[in-house]
């Protein structure tokens, strides 16, 4: 059975740690490398739902795409952070944290997404920096449908494909076309699909003066969830994980949702 640390390499090569951003906190964050996994459950976030769900079925990793934490000065039980990380090593989990690196890796969290919404020649929305393979690297991605369609078609097929319970979006009155993604809280890329010629940005987390500059700049935004946009990327991980260690069962947390519902 593969260690921990033969796991962080295997998801090192495909979403190197050394293209996080620089105030990102990335790899293992909690546990042993040495520790044997044969059961891996995988999860956007580490909330304690998914916790008590990687205890009750005996996975002894959980790899997810938010850190757990940023910056501890403590780990006690008296707070929400602490206790996962005190039911963590009681339970003998260890945690994986990939975050921006894998927003920004080939085939990661926009790679995903992008391929989910049909869109063919894809390309970076903007270069963040050259990786150690060097080559350009970046968060956000841009590409085409192979036809345009109306934005009222497009809002269906993104909330059934990203399985979203609502969409906030302003309608430019544009067919749609050429599209920029980027998951997450992304309204201030923006300006990078407009200089890219995209007549669709789809991100989340969008504030009300975004929404406004899009309505002037007479570009489609669509805010599809936080969770939904970047959620997508957990079967990626999964196939990486199972084609890696096939001995190894890795499971897609059922415990974790989207967060927001709409009334």
């Amino acid at each position: 059975m593969p260690t921990v640390s033969e796991i962080l390499s295997l998801l090192d090569s495909k979403a190197p740690m050394s293209t996080k951003m620089d105030w990102d906190n990335v790899g293992l964050l909690v546990g042993s490398g040495g520790q044997e996994v044969r059961q891996i459950l995988i999860a956007l976030d580490i909330t304690d739902e998914v916790v008590k769900e990687a205890a009750g079925m005996g996975a002894e990793l959980i790899v997810s795409h938010h850190p757990l934490f940023f910056e501890l000065k403590s780990v006690t039980d008296s707070d929400r952070t602490g206790r996962k990380i005190v039911n963590l090593i009681r339970n003998g989990i260890s945690a994986i944290c990939f975050h921006t690196n894998l927003d920004a890796a080939c085939g990661g969290v926009n790679d995903t997404m992008a391929g989910l919404l049909g869109l063919k020649n894809i390309k970076l929305l903007s270069e963040e920096g050259i990786g150690q393979d060097g080559e350009p690297y970046g968060i956000g991605r841009y590409g085409e449908l192979s036809e345009p369609v109306s934005m009222d078609s497009f809002l269906g097929l993104v909330k059934t494909r990203l399985k979203s319970n609502g969409l906030r979006y302003h309608d430019a009155g544009r067919p749609v076309k050429r599209v920029a993604v980027l998951g997450g809280s992304g309204g201030g890329d923006m300006k990078h699909a407009i200089e890219k010629g995209c007549d669709t940005f789809i991100t989340a987390d969008i504030r009300y003066d975004v929404f406004l500059a899009a309505k002037e700049e007479g570009l489609n935004l669509i805010d599809a969830d936080h969770f939904c946009t970047e959620n997508v990327v957990c079967t990626t991980l999964k196939e990486w994980l199972v084609r890696a260690f096939p001995d190894v069962r890795a499971d897609i947390s059922a415990s974790h949702g989207q967060t927001a519902s709409f009334y």
